[in-house]
């Protein structure tokens, strides 16, 4: 099934934040490796931000008006048919029942991306909550047809997060390292008062980073902040290396927004407080729920009490680690690709290949498009592929994989060879599933099924310079590329894999 064009409406701004954008941006992502376009659609929305798009390949609309009004949903409406949008991606609270009818009674399909419930009534195909608060009784007046995505299974993490799906903390007896981050705007400048928390707490041989947003409107007094702080204090802004920051630290201070989900999939033990009223379920349900810890709201909490509790974080190596296990359980890094699934209506299935596919593999393996794509490009003989076929199915050394759709149509193929700690890959796809985006989803299902069931921690892929499409998908399935190889005289790029992340 090809994808087509996306349309996400959804704004940002000093006043609402980022959150609503950012999101957004991984399920772009995701729809992007796919094979669709993307369209942003938006009233408010920085400069930055602006750029940060761009910078992705994804197209952006400027609308006028009143966000959630008639005319903006007349504009989505106008500008979505000849796009041929394949659907229409809502994320803010300012968007309504009233909203969704108008576009569902332009015919077009809708993803309505929730926090709370707050719309009094939902009739978009698809209702997404990722948090972990999320329950069916939000929606209780909903349309027949509109179906719920809920829970931190369906949590939308950016494209850098991937690599870090499998990535284990060490849980140190003498953290020193903490992590502060309020969102991408702060309009409260919360921020500073963590920075005085931190010299509070009086911690020998504290080290912290601090990460700002491009939207904060405080960025000058916190870089006087920092500099006359007598902790060791940096101040970090638009940083795009927010998972290595994640790894790094020992600890978190940080507002309870769509960040929450990030530290969780890096177990990153967090002290979090929630910077607006539709932050307070997120961080009341992780601390219920021993994920996280909630320390109040931003207008109840002052330095000297965040300075105690991080104190007591810091030194308990039982409560980091309880916290460590508990996010990782919650967040698995896959719900970006399930919302995009759901919406093609297609939930891809993994099973170990059997003997009655045997022919199937060998019209793969002879396509002219495999055949040029191997780096031995010979025609193969039944007789020799039955050989081989056999040899890998007794071989324990040998994983093979095949993908289907759910009307059980076979996508393809994904084989390791195993070396003890290692493997390396191969993949081929059916010829009519070429050029869709299956190719990364169908490796990054059977990389996840590798690690989870065999002590494979690193993986090898080959492929030939002039093969553009293998590149780009193991580059989008999050493999990081190597130093040239030489396979059977041929030149070969390297592409590799590593279970912690650290590929």
């Amino acid at each position: 099934m090809a994808t087509g064009t996306l349309v996400i409406r959804a704004d940002a701004s000093i006043a609402i934040g980022t959150g609503h954008v950012m999101r957004c941006l991984a399920l772009a992502q995701a729809w992007q490796d796919a094979g669709g376009s993307v369209v942003f659609a938006s009233i408010d929305l920085s400069s930055s931000l602006a750029q940060r798009l761009r910078s992705e390949r994804f197209e952006i609309v400027k609308l006028d008006g009143s966000p959630g009004s008639a005319q903006d949903a007349s504009q989505i409406e106008e500008f979505s048919r000849p796009h041929h949008a394949d659907w229409v991606v809502v994320d803010g609270y300012q968007f309504d029942a009233e909203y969704q009818r108008k576009l569902k009674d332009a015919g077009l399909k809708l993803l309505f991306i929730d926090d709370n419930g707050h719309a009094t009534h939902y009739l978009a195909d698809l209702v997404l909550n990722q948090n972990a608060h999320a329950s069916q009784e939000l929606y209780q007046s909903r349309a027949s047809q509109t179906r719920l995505l809920l829970g931190p299974r369906f949590t939308l993490l950016q494209r850098e997060f991937r690599p870090w799906r499998h990535w284990k903390r060490e849980i140190v007896s003498v953290p020193r390292k903490v992590l502060v981050t309020m969102g991408g705007s702060d309009p409260g400048n919360v921020t500073a008062m963590v920075i005085r928390s931190l010299q509070l707490a009086s911690i020998e041989s504290l080290e912290a980073k601090v990460v700002v947003g491009a939207g904060n409107p405080h960025i000058e007094s916190l870089e006087r902040v920092t500099n006359q702080s007598e902790t060791n204090v940096s101040l970090l802004k638009n940083v795009t290396n927010m998972p290595e920051l994640m790894a790094w630290a020992d600890v978190a201070v940080s507002g309870a927004g769509s960040t929450c989900w990030e530290m969780c999939l890096l177990g990153l033990p967090a002290i979090l407080i929630d910077l607006a009223e539709n932050q307070r379920a997120v961080a009341k349900e992780l601390d219920r729920g021993g994920v996280a810890i909630h320390l109040g709201s931003v207008g109840d909490v002052i330095p000297e009490k965040i300075a105690s509790k991080l104190r007591w974080l810091l030194s308990s190596v039982e409560t980091r680690t309880a916290l460590c296990v508990r996010a990782r359980e919650l967040v698995d890094g896959k719900g970006a690709e399930r919302v995009v699934s759901a919406m093609r209506g297609e939930m891809l299935r993994l099973r170990r290949v059997e003997e009655s596919d045997c022919r199937l593999l060998w019209e793969w393996a002879n396509d002219p498009v495999v055949r040029a794509a191997s780096f031995s490009s010979e025609y193969i003989p039944w007789e020799h592929h039955q050989d081989w076929f056999c040899a890998k199915l007794a071989d324990p050394n040998a994983v093979l994989f095949l993908a289907a759709n759910p009307d059980n149509v076979s996508i393809g193929q994904v084989r390791y060879q195993l070396d003890g700690l290692s493997a390396q890959l191969s993949v081929s796809l059916a010829p009519e599933f070429r050029g869709k985006g299956y190719g990364n989803r169908i490796v990054a299902m059977a990389t996840e099924e590798l690690f989870r069931t065999t002590n494979v921690t690193t993986i090898d892929a080959y492929v030939k310079p002039a093969n553009e499409a293998s590149l780009q998908m193991f580059r989008r399935a999050g493999f990081k590329q190597e130093d040239s190889r030489v396979i059977h005289g041929q030149p070969a790029v390297h592409f590799i894999l590593q279970k912690n992340g650290n590929s």
